[in-house]
């Protein structure tokens, strides 16, 4: 078994490796056994928010050295663990929910990571993406994850007017601010008969899964609570239920 085989198959860390590890979205009980593992024994884990994954370790009954890293200082923070794993401490990365580098902190560390030769080791686990993507009955043969739409309303409507014929599903993310507008923008864009899917708060408490036409989707986020976090799902126009 090869060097990167054997740290991808061990429950413990490796000193100078860096550990990309996946936390729940909502669910605690969908934290792995092996993101555990390594949580509770690494040298050090860079977090978006210390509070919140001290809180996280505190339920597992784990006690680590937390180290920020987020989106004001994720620079200079990758710049500083790289040397810390280089020096053969063993590092793992979260973010406050789901798997790091997708619309969230973790891409600057691993890069600069592969720059200086050290080992990257995923530790998967949930992601809102496909999450979303296997529960919402659109297709899954090909898909575009594009992160969160610029917040501006006529850059939304470009960015849709662009993609208007993709071939494939289109993924995003939106916040609970923008997802009314955002929803709207899809169905005078991309016309009412176009089939997306709005999932909200997966794994939590008041999940929730809008299937079907734009327009109708539209309806009944209009007499619920947009409170949550927000994966959208877009089909291609040829995609019927």
């Amino acid at each position: 078994m090869s060097a990167s085989a054997a740290s991808n198959a061990s429950l413990t860390p490796l000193p100078g490796h860096l550990y990309v590890v996946a936390t729940p979205i909502g669910n605690l009980a969908d934290l792995t056994e092996r993101a555990k593992s390594i949580l509770g024994q690494v040298d050090l884990v860079a977090c978006e928010d210390t509070r919140t994954t001290g809180a996280l370790l505190s339920r597992m009954g784990l006690r680590r050295e937390l180290v920020a890293y987020h989106d004001h200082n994720e620079t200079a923070a990758a710049e500083r663990l790289v040397e810390e794993i280089a020096a053969g401490k063993s590092v793992a990365v979260v973010c406050d929910a789901g798997t790091p580098s997708l619309s969230d902190p973790g891409f600057r560390l691993t890069r600069a990571c592969h720059r200086r030769r050290l080992p990257v080791v995923p530790v998967p686990g949930p992601a809102a993406l496909t999450a979303a993507l296997c529960a919402s009955g659109l297709p899954t043969n090909g898909f575009l994850y594009v992160g969160f739409l610029p917040p501006k309303s006529a850059a939304r409507q470009s960015f849709l007017t662009k993609y208007h014929d993709f071939e494939y599903t289109l993924a995003l993310y939106e916040s609970c601010h923008r997802i009314a507008k955002l929803s709207a923008d899809i169905r005078n864009v991309l016309g009412p008969d176009r089939v997306i899917c709005v999932a909200k708060e997966i794994t939590k408490l008041h999940e929730k899964f809008l299937v079907g036409p734009a327009e109708e989707v539209d309806q009944k986020l209009q007499s619920m609570s947009l409170k949550g976090e927000f994966v959208v799902l877009i089909a291609p126009p040829s995609f019927s239920l």
